[in-house]
């Protein structure tokens, strides 16, 4: 292009309407010009936008341009305009529980990569003051009384953290129940994507198996992959280590998290071959950081090749993606 400027001798400009439904959009950035762009050799071009802004914003959708060309000087624009298509897209992702351990953890990486975060969780806002806090929306709220049309509202993807312990009624509630509720909403939303968080697949016996908080985090897995076949994520990581908040105070879980998985992934050409014993797992599962889950939740968000089951491994290797970037 710039050497057709440069041997050009007749000036001449594109101008061009820019349909757009995004604020703040940049159309004509990146022109991919089709067979029309022949006829423009040995000329001197310029590029003109103008934003009609002429619909609500929409997270997702196509913006439409459409440039015709002329030539300098006249008032006469070629028969055939030049229709270049743009995908504009702005990611917003609902965090379940953002408040918490691992939500706050997904809010932080989901701020980091320029993606829009609302929380909902029952204590809402955090105490502590970090910068990107501010750029979290947070709704004190539980599941079980949202309100789904509004909280879900423009929402590409929802990452549930939900989780906990009690008796085994409430472990049901909480890890079953509520996300089961959750996910059905997003799917009656049509929001795209769901991502769960729940826990290794340990080989317990089955009668630790049976208790509340494992069959409720298996209803809430399959119901994921029940209702999003191809969009929906289910990260399994082992014991989750990382700097834990709790009442204002901080809990170092890495002080012993990180160190023992460095030794289990040292050892685990050693240890891989126990893991047929019962609750083995238990020991040698190596832990998982508390920001490797949340890079592996965003990389799921992000990327439309990962879905499905991810195993504590996979996790490792798609937070290291995120990482390099």
């Amino acid at each position: 292009m710039a050497g057709a400027a440069a041997a050009a001798a007749t000036p001449a400009a594109i101008s061009s309407t820019a349909l757009l439904s995004a604020p703040n959009a940049t159309c004509c950035s990146s022109l991919a010009f089709r067979s029309q762009a022949q006829q423009l050799q040995a000329r001197s071009l310029t590029v003109s936008c103008q934003h009609h802004l002429h619909r609500p914003y929409q997270p997702t959708n196509l913006q439409a341009v459409i440039c015709a060309a002329y030539t300098s000087g006249t008032n006469e624009f070629s028969a055939d305009p030049i229709d270049v298509v743009a995908k504009v897209q702005t990611e917003k992702i609902v965090v379940l529980g953002g408040s918490g351990f691992v939500g706050s953890a997904v809010c932080k990486a989901a701020v980091g990569q320029g993606i829009d975060v609302v929380s909902l969780s029952r204590s809402g806002r955090p105490s502590y003051n970090d910068a990107w806090v501010d750029q979290v929306v947070w709704i004190a709220g539980d599941v079980f009384n949202a309100d789904w049309d509004g909280l879900l509202n423009g929402a590409t993807a929802v990452v549930s953290t939900i989780g906990g312990f009690g008796t085994n009624e409430q472990m049901e509630q909480l890890n079953g129940e509520a996300n089961v509720l959750a996910i059905n909403a997003a799917s009656n939303a049509g929001v795209r994507k769901f991502v769960y968080i729940s826990v290794h697949d340990y080989n317990f016996p089955d009668f630790v198996k049976s208790v509340g908080y494992f069959t409720g985090k298996k209803r809430a897995e399959a119901e994921v992959l029940a209702k999003f076949t191809t969009t929906g994520t289910v990260l399994r990581p082992g014991f989750i280590y990382g700097k834990r908040r709790v009442n204002g105070i901080d809990i170092p879980l890495n002080v012993v998290g990180e160190p023992l998985e460095k030794v289990l992934d040292a050892t685990k050409t050693f240890t891989r071959p126990l893991s047929s014993l019962p609750a083995s797992d238990f020991f040698f599962a190596p832990p998982v950081s508390v920001d490797d889950v949340a890079n592996a939740a965003i990389k799921a968000v992000t990327d439309d090749d990962v879905f499905g089951v991810q195993t504590i491994e996979q996790i490792k290797e798609l937070a290291s993606s995120v990482r390099a970037r």
